[in-house]
C-alpha cells in the first residue's frame, strides 16, 4: 500500500463543516481555536452556523477549508496515533489545498498557514473589481484541445486561460468576463459537451491575479518555513519538492498559473500510489480520482466514521 494524502480547494465548503469533529474531539477543537486566534475572528462560528454568503467569501473560505483539513489530521494523530509523516508517500492540495498540504508536511505552522490564506483570499478578491472576471468549467474536451477555444475567446485585453486542468474532460477557464461569456457561447463548436459558468467572485489562476501574487511574495517574507517532511507535489509542477524555498516560490507562481491536477494524478499512478485519501471537507478530489484514475483506490475522510475507518485500515 502506498498512500497519497490530498487536500481540497475552494468549492468544497459547506455550513456546518467541522462541527461534528469539534463536538467529539478536543484535538479538533484545538485546531479551530488556534485558527480563530490567528485571525482574531470567530471563523469557526461562520463555518458551523453561517450565513452561507459569509462562508463563501474567499477570505473566509480559504482558511476555513484548511482548518477542517488540519482538524482531521490532528484527530488522526492525537486520537488514533496515525502520523501522516510516517504513512504518506506524497501530499498535494488543489489550489488553496496546497497550503493545507504544506502545513500537514510541516512546512508552515497552523497559525501562519491561516494568516497566509487570509492574506491570499483578500489579495485574490481585490486583484480584480467584482464582475470584471470569472471562471467556467469546460466539459468533454481535454486540456490539449481546449487551447483552440481559449484562443477563439481571447481578444486584446479580454483574455481567458486554462486555470485548472482537473482531469480529461474537465478543464476550468479563467479570465475576463467577456472572454468567459464567449467561451460559454461557442464551446460546443470546439467539441465541448458543455461549458458552465462557475459561481466565483474573481478569475483565479489567471494573469489577472498578478497583484495577488505580489502580495503573497511579500507575505512569505514574514513567515518561517521548514523543508517538507513529506514530498509535496506542487500544483504548477506536478512533481514533488521538499525544499521550503522551492515550495514558497511555486506557491507564489500558483496564484497566476494553471493547477495541473490531471498531471498530479498521473504522477501518483506512475509512482506506485495505490490509495488516495482526501482529507477535509467535501469529496471533490476523491470524485475526480475515481473517474480518472481507476487504478488508485480513492476515499474522502472528513467525518468521524470515515476517520475511524481510515485509522483501522492504516
Amino acid at each position: 500500500m502506498k498512500y497519497a494524502f490530498v487536500f481540497p480547494g475552494q468549492g468544497s465548503q459547506f455550513v456546518g463543516m467541522g462541527k461534528e469533529l469539534a463536538e467529539n474531539f478536543a484535538s479538533a477543537k484545538e485546531v479551530f481555536q488556534e485558527v480563530n486566534e490567528a485571525l482574531s475572528q470567530d471563523l469557526f462560528k461562520i463555518m458551523t452556523e453561517g450565513p452561507d454568503y459569509e462562508l463563501t467569501l474567499t477570505a473566509n473560505t480559504q482558511p476555513a477549508l484548511m482548518a477542517v483539513s488540519m482538524a482531521v489530521v490532528n484527530v488522526l494523530q492525537k486520537e488514533f496515533g496515525i502520523n501522516l509523516k510516517e504513512k504518506a508517500a506524497f501530499v498535494a492540495g488543489h489550489s488553496l489545498g496546497e497550503y493545507s498540504a504544506a502545513c500537514a508536511a510541516g512546512v508552515f505552522t497552523l497559525s501562519d498557514t491561516a494568516k497566509l490564506l487570509r492574506i491570499r483570499g483578500n489579495a485574490m478578491q481585490s486583484a480584480v473589481p467584482a464582475g470584471v472576471g470569472g471562471m467556467a468549467a469546460v466539459l468533454g474536451i481535454s486540456y490539449h484541445d481546449v487551447g483552440a477555444l481559449v484562443e477563439a475567446c481571447s481578444n486584446g485585453e479580454e483574455i481567458c486561460v486554462a486555470a485548472n486542468d482537473n482531469s480529461d474532460g474537465q478543464v476550468v477557464l479563467s479570465g475576463s468576463m467577456a472572454a468567459i461569456d464567449r467561451a460559454v457561447e461557442i464551446a460546443e463548436e470546439f467539441g465541448a459537451r458543455r461549458c458552465v459558468k462557475l459561481a466565483v467572485s474573481a478569475p483565479f489562476h489567471s494573469p489577472f491575479m498578478a497583484p495577488a501574487a505580489d502580495v503573497m511574495a511579500r507575505a512569505f517574507m514574514n513567515v518561517e518555513a521548514n523543508d517538507a517532511e513529506i514530498p509535496l507535489v506542487a500544483n504548477v509542477l506536478a512533481e514533488p519538492i521538499t525544499d521550503h524555498k522551492e515550495i514558497i516560490k511555486h506557491l507564489i507562481e500558483q496564484v497566476t498559473e494553471t493547477v495541473r491536477w490531471r498531471e498530479t494524478m498521473a504522477f501518483f499512478k506512475e509512482n506506485g500510489v495505490t490509495d488516495l485519501v482526501e482529507i477535509g471537507a467535501g469529496k471533490v478530489l476523491s470524485g475526480i480520482a475515481k473517474r480518472s484514475t481507476k487504478e488508485i483506490n480513492a476515499i474522502s475522510v472528513g467525518s468521524i466514521a470515515e476517520i475511524e475507518e481510515l485509522a483501522s485500515n492504516l
